[in-house]
């Protein structure tokens, strides 16, 4: 198929599409309203319908005033009865299918419902968006002349009653249509593999002569994969191996600490990256500029969206907003209610708001993953962007990290500890850790406070880890590969007290 061909096709979808976005983009509150009463409207005969009365509802107030907000734990009662058989609690149409959460390194995992209507109208919609934007910003693309190299995890039989778990992209690889696989490497045997080191090495050996044209995936695990293929290669550069290789598609994790390390796999200026946000619940936001640091949230998924300001968040006088009430810079809980049958859930996920028309995000963090011991609410986004100043500052390069606090004891005041993974190891880790201190004051004024003459904390301690910890760390807990993600930022010891005991 001719590239003239493929791409006048691709125009002729963006177009047909780019007017539904435009709608969104013009009349954002009432696409999200419509979306609301359509989720009601097509669940009022379930269980929870019936127990909510959702035929009855008429407005946004009578929507938030009825349902309250949940958590997982709180709904997981009607998740585990739909796993072994049980249909119409939460959603009508049949859920065989439940995404493994693999958004902690806990031992328990979630299991979110994947409905057939959250496959196609969300998350294989989203797929062709991406594809439309970048191709709208991109008009001399060559995507089409090649494959995607995409990295996915591993798919499971849950008991014997016919619902099936897995990675949420296994699901999507299990469920795409046969014609999707011929525009992908690995092939989807590869591609469920479940043992990670075994998958790598059968990745690299499908795709390393293939024409690849772009790259999806977590970055922490595709950087793991593009090292290893450098080195199995012997070639300096992804570009030796692929010469038409044009974008990386990523999310998952923040992508700020691996940037640098991507920019020295792909040593050209023309190179783009583009950054979504996903996760077991549904697809969200897509970046939808050249460049750009912020996300364009999709509104007609199927998921209406809610904010809890995070100022507010877990009190008793606890406030909750509709899109259309959030204001700019400002950072909120996501609170959604999708067609998988999620009413008012938690996601856990923290967002700021960097333009409200139309309305474009940043990821901020997690509502669990912060550190607030001592009042200085630290949330990943400081903890992200004060690493890559002082990395630029001192040609530090980080592979992975965690921080947690260091209690009160007696006359000893507080601190944070961190361990870091370095790819390259500053010259001096205790100038790296002033650094560190005096980014996050800058960043952080309530950090900056406790800071302030050793009141409340005391300068960090940082620790340099061995090759390999945090890997090993995952190792040891069956967590390699697909979406795992090492927990950033943690009130608790617990996580760091085994990594610095398999540090020594």
């Amino acid at each position: 198929m001719s590239i003239p061909f493929v791409n006048s096709i691709a125009s002729w979808l963006l177009k047909k599409r780019y007017h539904q976005i435009e709608l969104f983009l013009k009349y954002p509150a009432e696409v999200q309203e419509e979306v609301m009463f359509k989720l009601l409207s097509i669940a009022k005969d379930t269980e929870v319908g019936r127990q909510y009365n959702f035929a009855s509802i008429t407005n946004y107030k009578e929507f938030a005033e009825r349902l309250p907000i949940v958590s997982y734990e709180e709904v997981e009662p009607f998740i585990e009865r739909t796993r072994k058989g049980e249909q119409n609690i939460f959603w009508p149409t049949s859920i065989k299918w439940f995404a493994k959460s693999s958004g902690t390194t806990n031992a328990k995992s979630k299991f979110i419902p994947v409905s057939s209507e959250a496959l196609e109208d969300c998350h294989y919609k989203s797929g062709k968006d991406l594809l439309c934007l970048y191709l709208n910003n991109n008009e001399n693309s060559q995507l089409f002349t090649g494959k995607s190299l995409r990295l996915g995890g591993s798919k499971e039989l849950y008991e014997d009653n016919g619902s099936f778990f897995g990675d949420l992209s296994a699901i999507l690889i299990d469920n795409m249509p046969f014609w999707a696989e011929l525009s992908s490497t690995p092939s989807n045997k590869v591609s469920l593999m479940s043992e990670w080191e075994t998958k790598l090495n059968a990745i690299i050996n499908e795709s390393k002569l293939e024409n690849v044209t772009s790259l999806a995936g977590v970055p922490s695990w595709m950087l793991v994969l593009l090292n290893n293929m450098l080195e199995q290669t012997g070639k300096n550069h992804l570009f030796e191996i692929w010469e038409n290789l044009e974008v990386y598609f990523h999310g998952g994790v923040s992508f700020s600490p691996y940037k640098d390390q991507y920019k020295a796999l792909l040593p050209r200026k023309q190179f783009n990256y583009y950054e979504i946000y996903n996760a077991s619940e549904g697809f969200f936001a897509i970046q939808d500029r050249n460049n750009a640091d912020d996300l364009l949230l999709m509104l007609d998924y199927g998921i209406f969206y809610e904010f809890i300001p995070m100022d507010s968040y877990g009190l008793e006088d606890q406030k909750v907003v509709a899109l259309w009430d959030v204001e700019l810079h400002k950072n909120y809980a996501i609170i959604i209610t999708t067609n998988a049958g999620l009413w008012r859930y938690k996601i856990g996920d923290t967002v700021r708001f960097t333009s409200v028309s139309p309305y474009r995000i940043k990821i901020t963090g997690r509502t669990k993953h912060h550190i607030n011991v001592f009042g200085e609410e630290l949330i990943i986004e400081n903890a992200e962007e004060s690493l890559k100043k002082v990395c630029k500052k001192t040609g530090a390069q980080i592979k992975d990290y965690t921080v947690a606090p260091i209690f009160m004891v007696g006359k000893e005041k507080g601190a944070h500890e961190w361990i870091i993974e370095f790819r390259k190891e500053p010259k001096d880790v205790n100038h790296f850790t002033e650094l560190l201190d005096n980014a996050l004051k800058s960043l952080n004024s309530d950090y900056e406070a406790k800071r302030y003459n050793n009141i409340t904390l005391t300068m960090p301690k940082v620790h340099s880890a061995r090759q390999n910890l945090f890997y090993d760390w995952l190792k040891d807990r069956n967590k390699l590969g697909g979406q795992h993600k090492i927990p950033r930022l943690s009130n608790k010891r617990v996580y760091i007290d085994e990594l610095l005991l398999m540090n020594k």
